[in-house]
């Protein structure tokens, strides 16, 4: 009789625990996965910080930042979300974006978490063009209030 398929114990992404044949408690892991999926799906977060909050509600979610202390020690650049009176890490992935709610931006993983820095509105110049500097102004004005430019 051929060995059965060997699946693996967690999802190849969001690293999401799988259910097994003849697992117990069943329920746990199924809700694990169900937590962590909420947490992500709205590709938003509550702030980035080094460390853990004091009381962080249910669903909390961060950007564990460098130097990482106390019970994130470790987990730089994760994500680490609250459930069940724990915290639980998702390790990012090239490309992953996030809504900074705290900062009000936008932030890309490519490497490290990334943010746009806004660029200086133009001013001085020999001949200055009004009509062009207003929509200079309005292409960045729009960019930050989409959080794409801190």
């Amino acid at each position: 009789m051929p060995d059965p398929f060997p699946f693996p114990a967690v999802t190849a992404t969001l690293e999401l625990p799988l259910l097994v044949p003849g697992q117990a408690q069943k329920e746990f892991f199924l809700n694990e996965a169900l937590s962590i999926l909420d947490a992500v799906y709205a590709h938003g977060i509550d702030g980035s910080l080094p460390a853990p909050p004091a009381n962080a509600p249910e669903g909390a979610s961060y950007r564990v930042t460098a130097p990482a202390s106390d019970a994130w020690q470790g987990r730089a650049d994760q994500l680490a979300l609250r459930i069940s009176e724990t915290w639980h890490f998702v390790a990012p992935r090239e490309g992953m974006s996030v809504f900074d709610r705290s900062a009000g931006q936008l932030l890309v993983f490519r490497t490290t978490w990334q943010s746009a820095a806004a660029p200086e509105a133009p001013t001085g110049g020999s001949v200055i063009d009004t009509e062009a500097r207003a929509a200079i102004t309005q292409v960045l004005q729009a960019l930050q209030t989409l959080g794409i430019l801190a």
